[in-house]
């Protein structure tokens, strides 16, 4: 299904919004992740608003598709759609990263509605998304499966392991999307340990590869919907982002990885996104 030009304005709009929303929380918690919760935010609005099937008023929902952020440092962005959707109030993400908040820095099962697992240990996201396409396998269930990888966590070995285990059992309902941003904490994911070439490593584990401009919300949606066609294999989309995407002094700095913006960085940013409307 093609998407409408009306729909990707709305879409764009929301992004841009969802982006304001993440520089706040972080400004106010002063700590968390910056740049790669700006880098995944088409990634998650395209799924939540589009691609998946869900409703926030009945969370357990057994046909319901699934996402699961195995990247927990980008827990910001996930927060900032799940309220915007309804599963809790947007009163709560002034409390990012406070204690006793259902806001925690890494996505908690116990604490927030709308999330079905807990993550932030990198490189078990993959295992446990396999999992559950597994479990929807063998309950002969039509829900698909989302999981969003940050690409330096692509050097975990368990990723690995779960690739070859889900290609194994053909789960074609699981789809993994990966925020290719290029760093990491500690600078340039290629200087690091080099990931690439990945299409031609995923399509050796058995998967269907697709790749994209992870900014491309129509792009995004393309490729998530060619994948839900996808049979006998589970997908993955390489999407290229940048890290700190939207943020013209915060794109492509690695030192905005783990770091929150300052009250004047903060302003600065919203400025420049509020320009965009």
């Amino acid at each position: 299904m093609t998407i409408t030009k009306e729909k990707l304005q709305e879409l764009e709009k929301k992004c841009n919004q969802i982006r304001c929303e993440v520089l706040t929380m972080l400004n106010r918690a002063s700590s968390g992740h910056t740049g790669g919760s700006l880098s995944c935010i088409e990634l998650v609005v395209a799924l939540y608003y589009e691609v998946m099937r869900h409703n926030p008023k009945v969370p357990d929902w057994p046909e319901k598709d699934r996402f699961h952020l195995s990247k927990g440092h980008a827990a910001p962005t996930w927060y900032a759609v799940l309220a915007d959707c309804g599963y809790f109030s947007k009163e709560e993400l002034k409390n990012l990263r406070c204690l006793g908040s259902i806001l925690q820095g890494h996505p908690d099962m116990t604490r927030t509605p709308g999330v079905e697992m807990t993550s932030g240990s990198l490189g078990q996201g993959l295992s446990i998304a396999a999992g559950m396409a597994l479990a929807g396998k063998l309950d002969r269930r039509d829900s698909r499966v989302y999981v969003l990888l940050g690409d330096g966590e692509l050097q975990e070995g368990q990723i690995w392991e779960a690739a070859m285990s889900a290609g194994h059992y053909k789960l074609d309902k699981l789809c993994a999307l990966i925020d290719c941003n290029k760093l990491q904490i500690d600078g340039k994911v290629a200087e690091i340990i080099n990931i690439e070439p990945l299409k031609e490593k995923w399509r050796a584990f058995n998967w269907e590869v697709f790749e994209v401009d992870g900014h491309n919300l129509e792009e995004i949606i393309e490729a998530c919907n060619k994948a839900g066609k996808v049979k006998g294999k589970p997908a993955v989309i390489i999407a290229r982002t940048v890290k700190g995407k939207g943020v013209c002094f915060m794109e492509h700095v690695v030192d905005f990885h783990g770091v929150a913006p300052t009250d004047e960085e903060c302003i600065r940013a919203l400025e420049e996104l509020q320009k965009k409307g």
